[in-house]
Order: structure tokens, then sequence, then C-alpha cells
């Protein structure tokens, strides 16, 4: 049944609707829309010029418009007369292809037609820091092992507080908080959901936890790695597969000694399959390869994987099984597209399973004690991307990406992505001078 967001408008006292869209490096684009011209926008939508954001258009492209998904409506709980709104991008009429939400709801109806739902819980890391955005907020956070640090956490009580109280307002259902590995460094988590619903909550997330650092006049950063001696911030997703009406956990088999059933462990070995070719999505600016190839920190662990590898309830590796029914991926960091990560997770993971993909053996070991070429050959593993440039490389190469993006996405996107990679090599560092001035 449709929703006459007008309606809605009146009953909740809302003044104005914000109407999103993501672009392809993950940017929130936005229009503030005063709650009188809703209507307009449901049967419109709202304009937008294309080549403004990270699209691969050009400024000879006509305008294309955002039409708000009403079931995505989210009330902002630090200014409840706005109402933000998810978006599917047209032009002329069409679906635009590249619009990294109609990319993941492609997806997802590809999967349910092969009978399979997915459904995904995320972590979210973030720093709070100073506002030019070299140190940590809090200057007496400075534990070598600040995680689950009581202090450290309660000092931060009211921007912790206010944001959870939002989740349990927005019937998220948030169960913990807690002060992460790195110094300012913070986690807080949330119920899981079909890979959609979490998606779109996940962009809001970073957008609500923004805001109201900004409220406390704190700053907020999801960056991978915005320190060097501290661990970066991760993404993790908690994944599971259920039949198409969402009540039968397909990962699920209480005979086997993980509780991963056949069809789990073909998911996972589709993950596993492509992996170098996912790191762009999962890990898409220069920074991402400093988290997970990163040395050791100041905590004594970078908890970021460096390897293709998994394992049981063992967080050194790129996918950990910590419970029945689920796998948990840890290679995705703060910087990831949220509808890309859902998109190219369910992509790999349905190719794993139509492929029926092996994913070896389980790795019970500390992965983080075998770095060198000569061990990870004898355990048959593989090591990450240790770049963009390279994490594209394998992105290019992807069959299994190319089918299920299409041509046009992926080359839109590896086009856009060598620009910031080419950008990124143009410019001179101190570390450059420091190292050879004296040449």
């Amino acid at each position: 049944m449709a929703v006459d967001l007008a309606k809605v408008a009146k009953q909740k006292n809302l003044k104005y609707f914000l109407i999103t869209y993501v672009d392809l490096f993950g940017v929130v684009r936005a229009k503030l829309v005063p709650a009188r011209a809703i209507g307009q926008m449901m049967r419109d939508g709202a304009g937008f010029a294309g080549f403004s954001t990270y699209l691969d258009m050009t400024p000879a492209d006509s305008d294309m418009f955002a039409m708000p998904d009403p079931a995505s409506l989210t009330v902002l709980p630090w200014n409840r007369e706005v109402g933000w709104l998810a978006g599917d991008l047209t032009m002329s009429g069409k679906p635009v292809d590249q619009c990294p939400r109609l990319i993941l709801k492609r997806e997802v109806e590809k999967a349910a037609k092969a009978g399979y739902r997915m459904k995904t819980g995320v972590e979210c890391e973030y720093f709070l820091i100073s506002a030019d955005g070299m140190a940590v907020a809090d200057p007496a956070d400075r534990q070598a092992k600040p995680c689950y640090d009581q202090q450290a956490l309660m000092r931060r009580y009211a921007v912790i507080t206010e944001i959870c109280d939002a989740m349990i307002e927005l019937g998220w259902n948030p169960y913990q908080n807690d002060h992460e590995d790195g110094n300012g460094q913070f986690e807080m988590n949330w119920d899981y959901d079909d890979a959609l619903v979490t998606a779109d909550r996940h962009v809001f997330f970073k957008f609500m936890v923004k805001s109201i650092a900004e409220k406390h006049g704190l700053r907020a950063t999801f960056m991978p790695k915005p320190f060097r001696n501290l661990t970066g911030n991760g993404c993790h997703a908690h994944v599971s597969v259920w039949d198409r009406a969402g009540t039968r956990n397909l990962f699920a088999d209480g005979k086997d000694e993980m509780g991963l059933s056949p069809l789990a462990y073909s998911f996972l070995g589709g993950i596993l399959h492509n992996a170098e070719a996912l790191c762009s999505f999962f890990n898409p600016t220069v920074n991402s390869y400093k988290r997970i190839n990163a040395p050791v920190t100041a905590s004594g662990a970078t908890w970021a994987p460096n390897t293709v590898s998994f394992g049981g309830n063992n967080r050194t590796h790129m996918i950990r099984i910590p419970d029945k029914g689920r796998i948990e991926l840890r290679l995705m960091d703060g910087a990831v597209n949220p509808y890309l990560l859902q998109a190219a997770v369910l992509a790999a993971g349905v190719d794993g399973i139509r492929n029926k993909r092996d994913p070896g053996r389980r790795h019970d070991i500390n992965m983080y004690e075998h770095r060198r070429e000569s061990e990870l050959k004898r355990l048959k593993v593989r090591r990450l991307p240790l770049n963009l440039l390279d994490a594209l490389r394998f992105t290019d190469k992807s069959r299994v990406l190319r089918e299920a993006f299409g041509d046009a996405i992926i080359d839109s996107y590896l086009k856009l992505k060598a620009r910031d990679w080419n950008d990124y090599c143009g410019h001179l560092t101190q570390w450059e001078r420091d190292a050879t001035l004296d040449c």
C-alpha cells in the first residue's frame, strides 16, 4: 500500500524531509525539501546533476532524480522536525545503473529468485577526534590497551548514550556500546536485519554519529586508519542466508562442528575465492591499506586481516565463525560504501553457492604469526592486496563481479578510483622529502 508522506508529515509534525542518495564513493548527497512539497517529490523525485557527484557522468548528462523510498523514512532523533529518506536514482525515466542502492536491490532480487534472503548486521567503528583531525579528542584516553576502558567510555557518556537512545527510539534494538582497541575509538551494535534495511541503517548511522558528535563539540571519523600507531576502523559484517520467507536460517546445521551448513561453507568459499577482487569495494581508499597491512599497533595487534583465510572463533583471520548459523567478515573498513558492501558480499556468496566453492581447510592458528611468503605458501593461504592499485587490478579481472554488476558499473568504479590513486601518487609527502632529499 502506498504511503502518503504528506499525511505522515502532519502526524509526526515534520517540517522538512532530507531526500538522499549515496554515490559510488559512499558519499551521501541530499536535498532538504519542505513538507509541503513532498507529494511532488514522491511523484517526480528530487533533482540532481549527476556530474557533481561520483557517478561517472558528464556535464552534458541530463538531470537525475532521487525517488524517495517511504519504507526508509527515519525521523532524526536529534531534530524531530526532519525526516530522512533513502532514494533510488532515475534518469529520463529509467533507473541509473550505477546507483549503489539499486545495485544492491538487483542482487537481492536475483538471490530471491534462487530462494535466498541474506540477513546481516554491521559493527561500525569510529574515532572521536579533535576538530583539526590531528588527535584523539580525549587527552586522558592514552592507555596502551584501551579496549573496554570503563573510564574512557564513561567520559563520553553524553555522546554514546545520545546515539544509543536514538537507536532505541528508531527501533533498531541496540544491545551494547564499547570503547574499542584504539584510543578515542568506539563501537555500537544493533540487531541484524535484511541486507537492504541494514545498508540504509548503516548510511543513517554514520550521519547520526557525525551529527551528534558535532552537537557535543566533537568530530567523528570512520576513516580506516586515522592514526599510524592505533588500531584502524573496521566495519565487520555478520552474515547469514535464510529461505525466501526469512523464517529458516539456511546457514545453520546442528550436526556440523561449527554449526554451519554445506550451503554456508559454499557461500564462505565464494567470499574467499573472490577476496582480492572484493577488496576495492570493502577497502575503497588509499588509506584502507594502511589498516589491513599495518604494522603492530600500540595495543599489540591490528585486529585487521592480511590474508585470505578463515577460522573458528579466531579474530586473526579474514573470516571468523563466531557462532552457529552465521559468519563474520572482518575485511571491510569504515570507508566502505554500505550498499556496495552488501551487494558484493551477496554476489560473491551466491557465486560460491552456485559453483559449490570449497573454502578449504579451517586454520586454527594465530594468523598474525605467519607473515613470511614461505609460511603462507605452506599454509596454502593468499596475501591480501598491498594497496588500492593492486585491488583495482583484481576487480578489473573479476569475471564474477563483472557478471554480477555489469561491465559498465565495474568500469565506472575503476575509472573513478584510478583517479584517486593517481592523485595520491602525484602528492609529495613529508616522508619522501625526509628519505630522499639528500639523494
